[in-house]
Formats: C-alpha cells, structure tokens, sequence
C-alpha cells in the first residue's frame, strides 16, 4: 500500500512541475534577438494571402508618419515579411483606430510569431494589438500595448521547436520524477 502511495505522490509531484514550468513565463513583446530579411525573401516559394488588422492605442500620437513594417510566421519556417505598411498620404496608423491590410506570403500555419518594426524620428507610437487572419488557421491576436522602439523588431515569438530548451526540459523533468517515483516504490 505504501509503494503505491508514493508512486503516486511522485506521480502528482511531476504532473505539477510540468503544469507549474508551462504557466512560469509571462509572455510580453520583446526585441527580436535576429531576424534576417534576405533570408525570408529567398525562402518565399509558395503565397498564401493574409487578412492583418493592426489597432493603434488611445495612447498613442494623434498619427505617425513613420515607417512600419512587419514579419510573421510559424515554428516550420515558413515566413511573411513586408517592409511597408505606412501611407503617410492616407494617415493610417491614427490614434484609437484599426487599419487592415491584405498581405501575401508564404504559406505559414499556424501563425506563431509576430514582428513589427518602426522607422522614423516620431517617438510613441503604440499599436494596441495586431490580428492575423491566416492559411489554414484560426485567426491569432498579439496584444502589444506599448510603443515600438525605433529601428528595432519588435513582438512575440510564440513557437515551440524541439530545439528549445524549455521545450526539451519539460519531458525531462516530468520523466526522471516519475522513474525515481517508480523506481522508489519498489526499494520499500
């Protein structure tokens, strides 16, 4: 009766340090540490087309002249990129308004990062969220809610690849908690 007990108290013990190492992070936007535009121009071979919906914050300037770019993607590699998304003409990007825009691409699903970046001498512009409507997929929403720095990629990378190593520390933990939990319920 005991090794049960304890098999299972070492069962429960890995299923919360999974649980509890999934939830630790909180995801905020952050500076892409490397991105590569050249790199996603070559590697473009099929197109898909993309429904973006980017909401600019009450706290922004009234407008910003700007340039604005974004990239997204998924965790297989699969990448969109356009350079320009500002019309200093039409005044997009306004405080407390969305704009869309149909852009073409490779064929990503799902869509699991997001990067925009901001060209120009006007500080603050703050997008409040960007929605992308993909290939495939269910549409996704990254919340920013803070200005983009200037010169800079800047968003979420959501995906997880077998590289990661937070990705490959989670079965690892949860498999040595339960061996030894296994392994001590047969020592007494």
């Amino acid at each position: 009766m005991i090794k049960v007990v304890l098999f299972l108290f070492c069962f429960a013990s890995a299923l919360t340090l999974s649980v509890s190492e999934s939830k630790s992070a909180s995801v905020q936007p952050h500076a892409a540490e490397s991105f590569s535009v050249g790199y996603i121009q070559m590697k473009t071979a099929a197109n898909c087309s993309y429904l973006v919906v980017i909401s600019t914050s009450c706290s922004s300037p009234k407008f910003t002249t700007d340039k604005i770019g974004i990239t997204f993607g998924d965790a297989y590699g699969n990448q969109v990129y356009e350079p320009r998304l500002d019309d200093p003409i039409s005044r997009i990007f306004e405080q407390c308004s969305s704009d869309t825009f149909q852009i073409d691409g490779a064929c990503a699903s799902p869509i699991c990062y997001v990067y925009l970046y901001r060209s120009g001498a006007e500080e603050g512009w703050e997008p409040e969220s960007v929605k992308i409507y993909g290939y495939n997929s269910e549409p996704i929403t990254f919340d920013f809610n803070t200005s983009i720095p200037n010169g800079t990629w800047y968003g979420y990378n959501l995906c997880e690849t077998p590289s990661s190593s937070s990705h490959q520390l989670f079965p690892q933990k949860w498999l040595m908690s339960l061996v030894l939990g296994f392994v001590l319920s047969f020592l007494l």
